[in-house]
């Protein structure tokens, strides 16, 4: 992929380059053992996660908030993530969209089934 077609991804998916870049510098600053948790986190939530690109922006920058903090106060990442860290990543997604388009609609489209099917229900 040519940096131009990295470029056009990285904005489509994230937004903002320059926000992109700044959040990138904070997770480099962070000890090693934090970033690779951040990086893998990331990773996570850039494909399994999906989210409009003003909500990642926010999401990412906030994940390195709270690495940093973290980093600072000398927390362990276990204690970050919990045991379950893809149960971290959904929540901590959970906070910025309903998960994309199609899985929204989804969620829309089963809750309005199950109304229909307690109306039609006999009494």
């Amino acid at each position: 992929m040519s940096d131009v077609e990295k470029g056009g991804f990285i904005s489509k998916v994230v937004g903002d380059k320059k926000r992109w870049r700044a959040y990138k510098a904070r997770v480099r600053q962070l000890p090693p053992d934090y970033r690779t948790a951040v990086d893998a986190i990331e990773r996570y939530l850039m494909h399994f996660v999906p989210a409009d690109k003003d909500s990642a922006a926010s999401e990412f920058e906030d994940l390195a908030d709270l690495f940093e903090q973290a980093a600072v106060d000398g927390t362990p990442i276990r204690e970050i993530v919990g045991k379950d860290p893809v149960e971290f990543a959904e929540a901590f997604a959970q906070n910025y969209s309903e998960g994309g388009y199609v899985p929204a609609r989804e969620k829309k489209r089963l809750t309005g089934a199950i109304a229909r099917a307690e109306e039609e229900r006999p009494r």
